[in-house]
């Protein structure tokens, strides 16, 4: 074979195949299928079984049948449009065969008259008598016709035909490649080897088989080369040395005893794990998760004070502008006065940006907040020891990679994120990075009460926010939509922006996607300092902002979002001392799931268990922000279903780590599971 142990055959572009032109790859390039391996995981699901060859007078109307058939005359009408017709017997009755958009001699020589064909397709009846048309499946050899074939999630453009020409060829010319797996590792697949599982993996017998000893083993493959990735990056970052940074008690008690709180045993043990990364001589590559309103970023803020007077610098981007304005106003209530610190805005007039690059090139400024436009390659910090991310799960390996480089060797990282995920899901999107989760809450905060309302019934709802507002309340209303549409019936941000505002005149504000960022800012700021009392919004307010005078927070048809995005949207509030409320509003027509997913959010203000129970209702892949995200969704492997195999790749990569195995027998496993330019650094 001439593609024996070739895994580069399989990265091969598509025009390798034969039958696959400029058009047949272009119309699967759109399905992102951009290589020959790339076919191999589009699965099929379900198949026609050509191999029962049927006698006319047992044929069944609707149904794709297999015939032998003896075509006895031709009609070829001389009027334009009208089909050709061929006249077809066997021993127990009679059928037609019809030909559109044809040439008489193509139909010639595919039906020659008097000889028996094997024909397949979907059988037809047209004034009492049985007709095929346009048939694909023809032949007078019929071994070539009477099989299994598989149907596939096709392309408009591309036949089932064409597409199982296509796959038998690639299962065809299949490398068997050198085995990467030890051998008690193969021994659990019941040494299923790669080859042969992607064999059986598109036989049509094996169709949705998902817990055979073959699936199990290439969805293992998949998770492997991923946690492989992740560790390679890990061991890599940890090679790197650096200048410790020094750890100074009384600063850490002088900016605690500032707090108007005491911080929470999962607070100061992610504290202790981030101290101890700074003060060693590795670099530090480390996730602070944390569920909403759990105090990330006072342990951050504290961690950065250590970094600072060991005479380093520190940044800290966040997602928005507001939201980096925030983190610089409790720096500076906590932070002693003699460190500079400065927020870098796109507000800033322009001499007040050259002043403060000028200041972080001459070390003048010790810490600098802002958003991704802190680190353009104009601004140049003197000695960089420490970024901080604020809410940036959107970040790929690859990026954090590459961010971690940008910072230098002397430079931890720090990256903190309040969207809880099961984890399998950490294990996979945060492998390559060490892990701190707070799950516990401040004392002070109480949880937030939720409630489910029908739409009917809104004028409850109404009359609560009277209520509320009378009180000195503020008020998050979310829309899914920004406009309305005639497909979905949503009520749309700017009708019920309209609605509220005839109720309550002058004191609403509008927030959506298609606002300019600096009117959204200024928006925000005004709802901030109390200018309105209700914001009708999409959910772009999911994320980080703090309004502590906000208590109440209503979302419109809650049932057409995730678990884990309502309980994002409902962590807006409740960020003050007093009982917060989220009402979740749907139509009466709901389904099952959507049941489902309003209670559990009724019973529990944990985000982890919620986002177990999001991705047991809805899927790995549909997971709040990270089917968005462009972060790589496994082909098979399933965090939920493949708990198991997480596990024990987990296992296998301490195993590895701990004997310092050499990964290039890997290498092939690597290079097929995971193309990105960051292999090449590895392997």
């Amino acid at each position: 074979m001439k593609n024996k142990n070739n895994y580069d055959y399989l990265l091969a572009d598509l025009t390798k195949l034969n039958g696959v032109g400029k058009k047949t790859m272009e119309i699967l390039k759109k399905k992102k299928v951009n290589n020959i391996f790339d076919l191999l995981w589009r699965l099929p699901k379900s198949y026609t079984d050509r191999t029962l060859v049927s006698k006319i007078c047992d044929l069944q109307i609707g149904v794709i049948q297999t015939i032998r058939i003896v075509p006895l005359k031709y009609q070829f009408p001389r009027v334009r449009n009208l089909p050709n017709r061929v006249n077809c017997i066997d021993e127990t009755g009679k059928i037609d065969c019809i030909f559109f958009n044809s040439h008489e001699g193509y139909v010639r020589k595919i039906l020659p008259l008097n000889e028996e064909v094997t024909i397949s397709g979907k059988i037809g009846n047209y004034k009492g008598r049985y007709q095929i048309t346009n048939p694909t499946y023809i032949s007078q050899d019929s071994s070539l016709i009477e099989n299994i074939d598989n149907k596939y999630s096709l392309t408009e453009g591309i036949t089932e035909k064409t597409y199982n020409k296509i796959i038998n060829q690639i299962l065809k010319n299949l490398p068997i490649l050198p085995e990467w797996h030890d051998k008690d590792i193969l021994k659990i697949f019941n040494n299923e080897s790669w080859n042969e599982s992607i064999i059986k993996l598109h036989d049509p017998k094996n169709i949705e088989n998902y817990k055979s000893d073959f699936y199990k083993r290439l969805a293992y493959d998949e998770i492997l080369a991923s946690f492989l990735v992740n560790s390679e990056i890990r061991k890599k970052i940890k090679k790197i040395k650096k200048i410790s940074k020094n750890f100074s008690e009384k600063a850490h008690k002088n900016i605690v005893n500032k707090l108007n709180f005491t911080l929470t045993n999962d607070q100061k043990i992610s504290l202790g794990d981030i101290n101890k990364d700074l003060n060693s001589k590795s670099k530090m590559f480390r996730l602070l998760q944390g569920d909403v309103g759990s105090g990330k970023t006072i342990v951050a803020l504290i961690s950065s004070l250590n970094v600072i007077n060991s005479g380093f610098q520190v940044a800290l981007m966040a997602p928005t502008e507001i939201l980096a304005r925030q983190h610089y106003t409790l720096a500076k209530k906590l932070f002693p006065k003699d460190i500079k610190i400065e927020l870098l805005s796109s507000k800033s007039e322009n001499s007040e940006k050259k002043r403060i690059i000028k200041n972080l090139e001459n070390n003048e400024i010790q810490m600098v907040f802002g958003t991704h436009a802190i680190f353009q390659k104009k601004i140049i910090f003197a000695n960089l020891g420490y970024i901080i991310i604020d809410e940036q799960h959107k970040f790929g390996v690859r990026q954090r990679k590459l961010l971690s480089d940008k910072g230098g060797d002397n430079c931890d990282v720090l990256l903190m994120s309040a969207t809880p995920i099961p984890r399998t899901l950490t294990m996979s999107v945060y492998g390559d990075m060490d892990v701190s989760i707070i799950k516990e809450k401040p004392s002070n905060r109480k949880e937030v009460k939720t409630y489910s309302k029908l739409e009917s019934k809104i004028d409850d709802v109404i009359n609560f926010v009277k209520k509320e507002i009378k009180e000195g309340n503020q008020i998050f209303w979310v829309c899914p939509l920004i406009e309305e549409s005639k497909k979905l019936d949503h009520q749309s941000s700017v009708t019920k922006y309209k609605f509220l505002n005839e109720i309550f005149p002058n004191k609403v504000a509008l927030l959506h996607g298609k606002i300019a960022n600096e009117e959204k800012e200024e928006i925000l700021n005004k709802f901030l300092n109390k200018k309105y009392s209700i914001l009708v919004s999409t959910t772009i307010i999911e994320v980080g902002i703090d309004f502590p005078n906000a208590n109440v927070i209503i979302i419109e048809n809650a049932n057409k979002f995730g678990l884990s995005q309502l309980h994002q949207l409902r962590g807006r509030v409740g960020r003050g001392t007093k009982q917060a409320s989220c009402i979740l509003m749907f139509k009466s027509n709901l389904s099952v799931n959507a049941k489902k997913r309003i209670n559990i959010l009724k019973n529990s203000n944990d985000g982890f268990e919620i986002s177990e129970e999001d991705m047991k209702l809805r899927g790995f892949g549909d997971l709040l922000g990270f089917k968005q995200s462009g972060i790589k969704n496994f082909r098979l492997a399933d965090p939920i279903q493949n708990e198991d195999l997480f596990l024990m790749a987990e296992k296998q990569i301490k195993k590895i780590e701990l004997e310092n195995t050499d990964i290039k027998k890997y290498k092939a496993l690597l290079k097929l599971y995971d193309q990105a330019d960051i292999i090449n650094d590895m392997v």
